[in-house]
């Protein structure tokens, strides 16, 4: 596989998808072909479970089994593909927002996340080899911290909240510390990005944290 698998993270009203813009251009200027996509969706099947999942009430389980569901399409009908073919995919949130949102704000059981991550995104083929190097993860991930306080202020009259966006600060701020418990874990992939500052300095740490491990010049 000699794809770029980048993943962006963070909650609603952080900026992520203008990042995701200006990366996918920078990448196209090199020459690479790049993929976008999301999570929960980017395909058919996970996209109606994607509906289900930000709009009808259910227990922090069933959210957890939805996710990872559509995640398992995700894979086998975009990212792994993708990948093979040595594209660049930037993917709007991954796995880390499960173990965020899921772990952190729902407080579903840590472990039982894991399992379903090692079973969902086993590499095809990779079954006998070391467990760390079997479950696809990105090569790097960028997380967009940002206040709660101040995500409610830019997304204020944007749209109709989701059932996530319309939850109280205090479960963004588990989430944050769902993302921070996740990046202490695997921080040579995790990456902060203060998003509480102008596009154009947040957009400069993104360049330069992508620039750092040799993709862009």
């Amino acid at each position: 596989m000699s794809g770029l698998f980048i993943s962006f993270e963070g909650i609603d009203g952080a900026g992520k998808s203008t990042h995701i813009d200006s990366l996918a251009a920078a990448f196209t200027a090199q020459g690479r072909v790049v993929t976008r996509t999301r999570e929960p969706g980017g395909t058919r099947l996970a996209e109606q479970l994607r509906t289900y999942l930000l709009n009808d009430p259910m227990d922090a389980m069933t959210e957890a089994l939805l996710v990872f569901a559509a995640r398992r399409d995700h894979l086998q009908q975009v990212i792994w593909p993708a990948l093979a073919r040595g594209e660049v995919l930037l993917c709007d949130r991954f796995t880390d927002a499960t173990f965020a949102y899921q772990g952190g704000g729902r407080g579903f059981d840590l472990h039982i996340l894991a399992m379903l991550e090692s079973w969902v995104q086993s590499w095809p083929g990779r079954e006998d080899t070391a467990p760390d190097s079997a479950v696809l993860q990105p090569d790097l991930t960028l997380w967009f911290d940002l206040p709660a306080a101040v995500a409610a202020q830019r997304l204020a009259g944007a749209r109709i909240p989701d059932k996530f966006e319309s939850q109280p600060q205090t479960f963004f701020e588990k989430v944050a510390q769902g993302y921070a418990q996740r990046m202490a874990g695997d921080p040579s992939r995790i990456e902060r990005i203060n998003a509480n500052q102008p596009p154009e300095a947040v957009w400069h740490e993104v360049y330069l944290r992508v620039q750092r491990r040799g993709w862009l010049p």
